[in-house]
């Protein structure tokens, strides 16, 4: 009880702040890519945990809601947290690494392959270009074994 912050939770408070954002997810072969703003706040829960929550505005759909909590967890040496969203079931639990570049988060889960259902690997990376924009990319883990591109969200902080 009573843990204090290290370096790997104030690595999550770059994070910190009110952000504007610009999406993309790829649609099926030839169609353009679903385009879409958000809105992301990022507060602390005390100095050891972040909230991260995001609205996305789009042209063919209601807003989505996102919600993202990361923290640290020494015993495991790893990253850990969920991220749930108001477009489906799935909680999806994190585990994952600050790379060694020290602005990319890497971090690993597991759900639902939207196309078959079948469960796939996936990975959400946080990478901290600079001090005022980050980008949240998603990725899947295909038969061929190669990472294939589901998303990304690149963010500016607020003004």
């Amino acid at each position: 009880m009573n843990e204090k912050p290290q370096a790997e939770h104030l690595w999550l408070h770059r994070l910190l702040g009110e952000w504007n954002g610009q999406g993309e997810a790829s649609g099926p072969p030839g169609e353009a890519p679903a385009t879409w703003t958000a809105v992301q706040s990022v507060r602390k829960i005390g100095e050891l945990w972040i909230q991260c929550e995001s609205r996305t505005e789009s042209a063919d759909g209601p807003p989505d809601i996102m919600q993202i909590t990361l923290g640290y967890d020494p015993a495991k040496g790893r990253y850990v947290g969920a991220f749930a969203g108001s477009m489906m079931t799935q909680l999806w639990v994190y585990e994952g690494q600050v790379e060694a570049d020290g602005r990319t988060l890497t971090l690993d889960t597991e759900g639902p392959d939207f196309s078959s259902g079948a469960t796939r690997r996936f990975q959400d990376i946080v990478e901290m270009i600079d001090d005022d924009t980050h980008e949240l990319r998603s990725r899947m883990l295909g038969d061929d074994g190669q990472w294939q591109p589901v998303m990304s969200v690149r963010y500016t902080r607020k003004r």
